[in-house]
């Protein structure tokens, strides 16, 4: 069953279905108005309303407690705004889905403004205001949360706002949240800039640093599959693991976003935060309980026992082609491919490389954890060289578990063949609704639960790490061998993993099973 095949009269069916099993009953402690900042932007229209209109589906914003605000610049009216929005949240819906978007768009105020004077946000307080008052339960509190779908550059200047115009007024206690989207900075420095001035503004309970990697459902997994079976205990070290791939693959260049991209590149689009947030659940030790400063405090520790970047252990790429886009200087250095080899200085992982490699353009989209594991001693099937044993998490597309394993061939031969035991969730999951990453982790904004955002020593320890070799990228001092379109990458890059003990196999591929 996909998700949205309810509709308004058989919402309160919705408290048996996967999806309520997933999150529990959220409290209800009165009405709540989600504010989008920046609604008139692809961010919003393609993600955040989408996110927020499944979760309405699901049952998790009732109608009646909950008010949703666009705020931007531009200058529309509201039904402007929700057919603008419309064509995004009919996408693969039935005709039994209408009522559900017709209702969810009536739910939707619109309010113009600049993003750096009280004038509209005054306005914008008012309208929250006046939902409040019409919808306010004597025993409730009202919530209002902010989500920030605009540059990080008006970040502070929009905090400054909300703090000074918009900031919950209940006496009843109630809060103020703010979610705010990555990039958090381009550097170390600017990214404590960036955190000092929303600090001055908030506290570190009210802010939420969205990483929608940490939202998606194989990644939840992680520390249930580490800490929940003990299988894994005894493997999950030094002594036997060889190496450990983070990988991100898309098989499209930057289409249109060339001008954006080339400010950053991939290390900060991808590998400073993505894939090293995986790294911090793959090699963090188990913590105290699952509560959220719990979790987090082991990631730091992973982050701040991550030794320097060595630049023979980076390998940086640019796909033929990038610079013709007109929106990228012709002299761009800016990588597209990168892989970059970590060590991690701590008794569990001393020794083992954690090979993050992320790159645009290249012959397949995936992104997945790989971990091999060394060669068995005394080979005595001599079969080492067909390949080595590995625990693979597809995190998507198709998203899988799977173990790869040497067995016997069929046959009257004592021959070996490489195979795998599989967890393919279309396979095994079917009629179950996987959560988008976006409304699990707008759900636990709500609920008020942090696990699954960045704190901001954690951020402040990501930044150390790539920092000086960003700086590096950005002063020429690195540079971005040419590769072309719908490739593995640079050869180099092949090389650069072998040379870290990477063992490739060959005349086998994991293929997803068919429904």
């Amino acid at each position: 069953m996909g998700s949205g095949q309810w509709s308004v009269e058989k919402r309160s069916e919705l408290r048996n279905d996967s999806f309520v099993r997933e999150y529990g009953n959220v409290p209800e402690t009165g009405c709540l108005s989600i504010i989008v900042l920046g609604a008139s932007g692809d961010l919003a229209k393609k993600k955040t309303f989408p996110a927020l209109y499944n979760l309405y589906r699901h049952g998790f914003l009732p109608a009646e407690e909950v008010h949703i605000f666009g705020y931007a610049r531009t200058k529309i009216s509201d039904d402007d705004l929700r057919n603008r929005l419309r064509g995004f949240l009919e996408k693969g819906s039935s005709s039994t889905q209408s009522e559900d978007l017709s209702t969810f768009l009536q739910l939707i105020k619109y309010i113009s403004g600049p993003y750096d004077t009280e004038e509209g946000f005054k306005l914008l307080d008012k309208a929250i205001s006046e939902h409040e008052l019409a919808t306010q339960s004597a025993e409730g509190s009202s919530r209002r949360l902010f989500y920030f779908a605009l540059p990080p550059s008006v970040y502070p200047v929009v905090c400054k706002m909300i703090k000074k115009c918009c900031m919950n007024k209940s006496d009843r206690g109630g809060w103020t949240r703010i979610v705010v989207e990555k990039p958090f900075g381009r550097d170390l420095e600017s990214a404590e800039k960036l955190s000092n001035q929303i600090g001055e503004l908030f506290e570190e309970p009210q802010i939420y640093r969205i990483d929608h990697y940490l939202g998606k459902e194989l990644v939840q997994n992680l520390l249930v599959l580490r800490f929940a079976n003990r299988f894994f205990l005894p493997l999950w070290n030094r002594d036997n693991i060889d190496n450990v791939q983070i990988v991100f693959r898309e098989d499209f260049g930057t289409e249109g976003r060339g001008g954006y991209f080339d400010e950053y590149g991939i290390i900060r689009d991808i590998i400073q935060n993505h894939l090293l947030q995986v790294l911090c659940l793959v090699a963090m030790e188990k913590p105290v309980s699952l509560k959220p400063e719990h979790i987090r405090d082991e990631k730091v520790k992973v982050l701040q026992s991550v030794l320097p970047i060595k630049d023979e252990e980076v390998l940086l790429g640019q796909y033929e082609g990038y610079r013709d886009d007109p929106t990228v200087p012709d002299n761009s250095n800016t990588p597209t491919f990168a892989t970059v080899i970590l060590h991690i200085h701590n008794e569990r992982w001393e020794g083992v490389p954690f090979i993050l490699k992320a790159g645009k353009a290249l012959n397949s989209r995936k992104a997945e954890i790989r971990v091999q594991f060394k060669d068995v001693p005394g080979d005595i099937f001599k079969c080492q060289k067909q390949g080595r044993n590995e625990f693979v998490i597809r995190l998507q597309p198709s998203e899988a578990i799977y173990m790869k394993l040497t067995v016997k061939q069929p046959g009257l031969e004592m021959s070996t063949v490489q195979s795998e035991l599989d967890l393919s969730y279309g396979q095994r999951y079917q009629g179950v609704a996987i959560p988008e990453a976006y409304e699990r982790l707008i759900l636990d904004t709500i609920k008020g639960d942090q696990q699954h955002f960045v704190r901001r020593d954690e951020l402040k320890a990501a930044w150390e790490i790539f920092t000086p070799l960003l700086h590096r990228i950005d002063n020429g001092e690195c540079k971005s061998i040419p590769y072309q379109q719908g490739s593995r990458g640079p050869v180099e890059a092949d090389e650069l993993l072998a040379k870290a003990g990477y063992v490739q196999t060959h005349g086998y591929i994991w293929i997803p099973p068919t429904l």
